[in-house]
């Protein structure tokens, strides 16, 4: 019963997430308030009311040491090299100026505000989606006896999540080597929290990751 309700209320966020993003095409501050609500709200309510127990237990936050994220701290920095190796393997086939441009249209980010929505994404937005994706679904699927399905399922709509978001940027075999990866360091992610049985590994790791993607990002909006 626990198993059918994190796999439904997750999907279920995932796809109005993707309404406002695509369909509805509001703000970032709108789009981002909405996140906010439902990655957090969702995995709080399941702890209170279903798993009946405070944040802290329900996400092992009682006891975290330095000594706990060697690991995440090296696999972050990896991360870091790694996508930017890719963007200067890649940087050819990508079009910076029409991603530029949606990004103004459809989600006002803008030359005066992208610091800011960097500085956000770097930290804020990467512990949403830690929260959501690796503490809730994927930690409480694996506790509760289904680790295979908490590796696939959590990692596939991760990929698929941030998928249905960037699909318009690239052409079709880049977003299927974005999906292969996405899904890949989703299963990374999963991997890294069973070491401590919280998401605070993998957070660092997404902080690192998101730091590289930044500042490519800077070259969209004051390099072109």
């Amino acid at each position: 019963m626990k198993k059918a309700y994190i796999i439904a209320v997750s999907l279920t966020a995932c796809i109005i997430l993707y309404f406002i993003e695509q369909v509805f095409a509001v703000d970032y501050i709108t789009k981002t308030i909405a996140k906010l609500i439902l990655f957090i709200v969702i995995p709080c309510s399941y702890l209170r009311f279903v798993k009946k127990s405070s944040v802290k237990e329900g996400l092992n936050l009682r006891r975290i040491g330095a000594s706990s994220f060697k690991l995440g701290l090296i696999l972050g920095v990896l991360s870091f090299v790694v996508i930017s190796a890719a963007y200067f393997i890649l940087r050819e086939y990508i079009d910076f100026n029409s991603i530029a441009q949606e990004l103004q249209v459809k989600s006002k980010v803008t030359p005066s505000n992208f610091i800011f929505v960097g500085l956000y994404i770097t930290f804020g937005n990467s512990f949403l989606e830690e929260f959501f994706f690796r503490g809730f679904v994927f930690l409480n699927l694996f506790n509760q006896g289904a680790k295979k399905l908490a590796y696939i399922y959590s990692s596939v709509l991760f990929g698929v999540y941030h998928i249905a978001i960037i699909k318009t940027w690239f052409n079709p075999l880049l977003i299927g080597l974005a999906l292969f990866g996405l899904i890949s360091i989703g299963i990374i992610f999963d991997w890294l929290d069973t070491k401590t049985g919280n998401f605070i590994n993998s957070w660092l790791v997404h902080i690192l990751a998101d730091s590289a993607i930044i500042i490519i990002g800077l070259r969209m909006f004051y390099i072109i």
